[in-house]
Protein backbone atom coordinates (compact mmCIF):
# COMPACT_ATOMS: atom_id res chain seq x y z
CA UNK A 1 0.00 0.00 0.00
CA UNK A 2 1.08 3.51 -0.43
CA UNK A 3 2.16 5.50 2.64
CA UNK A 4 1.58 9.33 1.91
CA UNK A 5 2.50 9.72 5.52
CA UNK A 6 5.70 9.69 4.52
CA UNK A 7 7.91 13.40 3.01
CA UNK A 8 8.03 12.95 0.09
CA UNK A 9 11.91 11.70 -1.43
CA UNK A 10 13.98 14.35 -2.83
CA UNK A 11 15.76 13.90 -6.53
CA UNK A 12 20.00 12.70 -4.65
CA UNK A 13 22.61 13.83 -6.66
CA UNK A 14 25.05 11.14 -8.19
CA UNK A 15 24.37 8.74 -10.69
CA UNK A 16 20.61 8.14 -11.77
CA UNK A 17 20.14 4.56 -13.04
CA UNK A 18 17.67 3.69 -15.80
CA UNK A 19 16.60 0.33 -16.58
CA UNK A 20 17.04 -1.01 -20.64
CA UNK A 21 16.90 -5.01 -21.06
CA UNK A 22 17.49 -4.27 -24.93
CA UNK A 23 21.01 -2.83 -24.26
CA UNK A 24 22.25 -5.28 -21.13
CA UNK A 25 23.99 -8.04 -22.86
CA UNK A 26 21.43 -10.49 -22.29
CA UNK A 27 21.00 -10.29 -18.44
CA UNK A 28 17.70 -9.65 -16.44
CA UNK A 29 16.52 -6.48 -15.29
CA UNK A 30 16.54 -7.69 -11.90
CA UNK A 31 20.14 -9.13 -12.49
CA UNK A 32 21.50 -5.02 -13.60
CA UNK A 33 19.32 -3.37 -10.85
CA UNK A 34 21.43 -5.84 -8.49
CA UNK A 35 24.22 -4.60 -9.88
CA UNK A 36 23.77 -1.20 -10.13
CA UNK A 37 22.79 -0.92 -6.08
CA UNK A 38 26.33 -3.17 -5.70
CA UNK A 39 28.11 -0.57 -7.04
CA UNK A 40 26.30 2.16 -4.80
CA UNK A 41 24.06 3.86 -7.01
CA UNK A 42 21.34 6.15 -5.28
CA UNK A 43 18.01 6.04 -7.77
CA UNK A 44 17.32 3.95 -10.26
CA UNK A 45 14.57 4.57 -12.55
CA UNK A 46 12.47 1.05 -14.21
CA UNK A 47 11.91 2.28 -17.77
CA UNK A 48 10.50 -1.25 -19.74
CA UNK A 49 7.91 -1.21 -22.43
CA UNK A 50 5.17 -2.73 -24.19
CA UNK A 51 4.76 -4.49 -26.16
CA UNK A 52 8.06 -6.40 -25.53
CA UNK A 53 7.22 -7.10 -21.62
CA UNK A 54 3.42 -7.17 -20.31
CA UNK A 55 1.56 -5.31 -17.61
CA UNK A 56 1.60 -8.35 -15.55
CA UNK A 57 5.72 -9.01 -15.95
CA UNK A 58 6.12 -5.67 -15.48
CA UNK A 59 4.61 -5.42 -12.03
CA UNK A 60 6.51 -9.12 -11.32
CA UNK A 61 9.74 -7.20 -11.63
CA UNK A 62 8.68 -3.89 -9.86
CA UNK A 63 7.69 -5.35 -7.07
CA UNK A 64 11.23 -7.20 -6.93
CA UNK A 65 12.90 -3.83 -7.51
CA UNK A 66 10.79 -2.30 -5.07
CA UNK A 67 12.11 -5.41 -2.09
CA UNK A 68 15.68 -4.21 -3.53
CA UNK A 69 15.82 -1.09 -3.49
CA UNK A 70 13.69 -0.36 -0.11
CA UNK A 71 16.43 -3.32 1.51
CA UNK A 72 19.39 -0.62 -0.27
CA UNK A 73 17.75 2.70 0.80
CA UNK A 74 17.89 3.87 -3.24
CA UNK A 75 15.02 5.82 -4.78
CA UNK A 76 12.93 3.69 -6.87
CA UNK A 77 11.13 5.17 -9.76
CA UNK A 78 9.20 4.05 -12.49
CA UNK A 79 8.86 5.36 -16.02
CA UNK A 80 5.49 6.50 -17.36
CA UNK A 81 3.16 3.28 -15.42
CA UNK A 82 1.67 5.52 -12.50
CA UNK A 83 -0.76 2.46 -11.82
CA UNK A 84 2.59 0.15 -11.64
CA UNK A 85 4.28 2.49 -9.59
CA UNK A 86 1.25 2.98 -7.18
CA UNK A 87 1.03 -0.98 -6.99
CA UNK A 88 4.34 -1.22 -5.37
CA UNK A 89 4.57 1.58 -3.61
CA UNK A 90 7.68 3.14 -5.50
CA UNK A 91 8.79 6.17 -4.49
CA UNK A 92 7.41 8.54 -7.75
CA UNK A 93 7.34 8.60 -11.18
CA UNK A 94 9.07 10.37 -14.20
CA UNK A 95 6.74 10.61 -17.37
CA UNK A 96 7.65 12.45 -20.70
CA UNK A 97 6.07 15.26 -22.66
CA UNK A 98 3.29 13.25 -24.28
CA UNK A 99 2.06 10.91 -21.44
CA UNK A 100 -0.03 11.86 -18.31
CA UNK A 101 -0.28 15.18 -17.48
CA UNK A 102 1.82 15.99 -14.11
CA UNK A 103 -1.26 17.33 -12.05
CA UNK A 104 -3.12 13.36 -13.27
CA UNK A 105 -0.03 11.59 -12.26
CA UNK A 106 -0.32 13.69 -8.85
CA UNK A 107 -3.90 12.24 -8.00
CA UNK A 108 -2.87 8.81 -9.24
CA UNK A 109 0.03 8.17 -6.73
CA UNK A 110 -0.45 11.21 -3.47
CA UNK A 111 1.31 13.82 -2.63
CA UNK A 112 4.22 11.54 -0.65
CA UNK A 113 5.64 10.89 -3.63
CA UNK A 114 8.19 12.47 -6.26
CA UNK A 115 7.04 13.22 -9.74
CA UNK A 116 9.92 13.82 -12.66
CA UNK A 117 9.12 15.27 -15.77
CA UNK A 118 11.15 15.22 -19.06
CA UNK A 119 11.98 18.60 -20.81
CA UNK A 120 14.06 19.49 -24.26
CA UNK A 121 13.59 23.63 -24.04
CA UNK A 122 13.36 26.83 -21.95
CA UNK A 123 9.49 27.09 -22.42
CA UNK A 124 9.17 23.43 -21.27
CA UNK A 125 11.28 23.78 -18.09
CA UNK A 126 9.72 26.69 -17.46
CA UNK A 127 5.90 24.82 -17.96
CA UNK A 128 6.99 21.68 -15.53
CA UNK A 129 7.51 24.41 -12.18
CA UNK A 130 3.85 25.73 -13.12
CA UNK A 131 2.88 21.82 -13.47
CA UNK A 132 3.90 20.93 -10.01
CA UNK A 133 6.87 18.96 -10.83
CA UNK A 134 9.28 17.41 -8.13
CA UNK A 135 11.72 17.40 -10.80
CA UNK A 136 13.07 17.17 -14.46
CA UNK A 137 14.98 15.74 -16.75
CA UNK A 138 17.35 17.96 -19.05
CA UNK A 139 17.85 16.40 -22.40
CA UNK A 140 19.23 14.86 -24.50
CA UNK A 141 22.43 16.58 -23.98
CA UNK A 142 24.49 14.57 -26.91
CA UNK A 143 22.63 12.16 -29.58
CA UNK A 144 21.49 9.38 -28.17
CA UNK A 145 19.52 6.15 -29.68
CA UNK A 146 18.77 4.15 -26.30
CA UNK A 147 14.82 5.39 -27.18
CA UNK A 148 13.12 5.56 -30.34
CA UNK A 149 11.47 8.42 -29.53
CA UNK A 150 14.03 10.21 -28.99
CA UNK A 151 14.25 13.88 -30.36
CA UNK A 152 17.22 15.59 -31.45
CA UNK A 153 20.03 16.59 -28.96
CA UNK A 154 19.41 20.05 -26.62
CA UNK A 155 23.01 21.00 -26.22
CA UNK A 156 24.65 22.18 -23.32
CA UNK A 157 23.31 25.72 -24.02
CA UNK A 158 20.05 24.17 -22.39
CA UNK A 159 21.73 22.55 -19.44
CA UNK A 160 22.99 26.27 -19.05
CA UNK A 161 19.91 27.73 -18.90
CA UNK A 162 18.54 25.31 -16.26
CA UNK A 163 21.22 25.54 -13.70
CA UNK A 164 20.89 29.54 -14.16
CA UNK A 165 17.05 29.44 -14.78
CA UNK A 166 15.26 26.73 -13.10
CA UNK A 167 14.07 25.86 -9.72
CA UNK A 168 13.91 22.41 -9.74
CA UNK A 169 16.26 19.65 -9.31
CA UNK A 170 17.06 18.05 -12.46
CA UNK A 171 18.69 15.27 -13.84
CA UNK A 172 20.83 15.57 -17.23
CA UNK A 173 20.04 12.84 -19.37
CA UNK A 174 21.02 11.56 -23.25
CA UNK A 175 24.16 10.24 -24.57
CA UNK A 176 26.57 10.91 -21.38
CA UNK A 177 29.40 8.46 -21.34
CA UNK A 178 32.46 8.21 -18.90
CA UNK A 179 34.18 10.19 -21.51
CA UNK A 180 31.59 13.28 -21.62
CA UNK A 181 30.76 13.65 -18.26
CA UNK A 182 32.72 16.04 -17.42
CA UNK A 183 30.94 18.83 -19.54
CA UNK A 184 27.59 17.86 -18.04
CA UNK A 185 29.38 18.09 -13.98
CA UNK A 186 31.12 21.38 -15.10
CA UNK A 187 28.10 23.36 -15.92
CA UNK A 188 26.02 22.50 -12.62
CA UNK A 189 24.46 18.68 -13.34
CA UNK A 190 24.54 17.60 -9.90
CA UNK A 191 22.35 14.29 -10.71
CA UNK A 192 23.84 12.91 -14.01
CA UNK A 193 21.72 9.83 -15.86
CA UNK A 194 23.88 6.93 -18.18
CA UNK A 195 21.97 4.59 -19.26
CA UNK A 196 24.09 1.99 -21.83
CA UNK A 197 27.05 2.95 -20.56
CA UNK A 198 26.11 1.26 -17.20
CA UNK A 199 23.55 -1.77 -18.41
CA UNK A 200 25.84 -2.51 -21.27
CA UNK A 201 29.20 -2.55 -19.20
CA UNK A 202 30.93 -5.76 -18.66
CA UNK A 203 31.13 -4.74 -14.99
CA UNK A 204 28.30 -2.88 -14.02
CA UNK A 205 28.74 -2.48 -10.36
CA UNK A 206 32.56 -1.56 -10.99
CA UNK A 207 31.51 1.52 -13.77
CA UNK A 208 28.66 2.84 -11.34
CA UNK A 209 31.73 3.22 -9.04
CA UNK A 210 34.40 4.46 -11.25
CA UNK A 211 31.49 7.30 -12.56
CA UNK A 212 30.57 8.65 -9.48
CA UNK A 213 34.11 8.56 -8.73
CA UNK A 214 34.60 10.73 -12.20
CA UNK A 215 31.30 13.11 -11.19
CA UNK A 216 32.90 13.78 -7.68
CA UNK A 217 35.99 14.90 -9.31
CA UNK A 218 34.63 16.86 -12.01
CA UNK A 219 32.15 18.53 -8.99
CA UNK A 220 35.51 20.15 -7.28
CA UNK A 221 36.24 23.69 -7.48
Amino acid sequence: MTDNSRPRPILPPGIYGITAEKYSRGRSTIEVVQAMIAGGIGIIQYREKRPAKSFAAMLTECREIRRLTREAGVLFIVNDYADIARLVDADGVHVGQDDLPVAAVRELIGPGKIIGLSTHSPAQAAAAVLAGADYIGVGPIFATTTKDDVCAPVGLAYLEHVVQSCPLPFVAIGGIKEHNIEQVVCRGAKTVCLVTEIVGAEDIAATVRRLQVALAKADRP
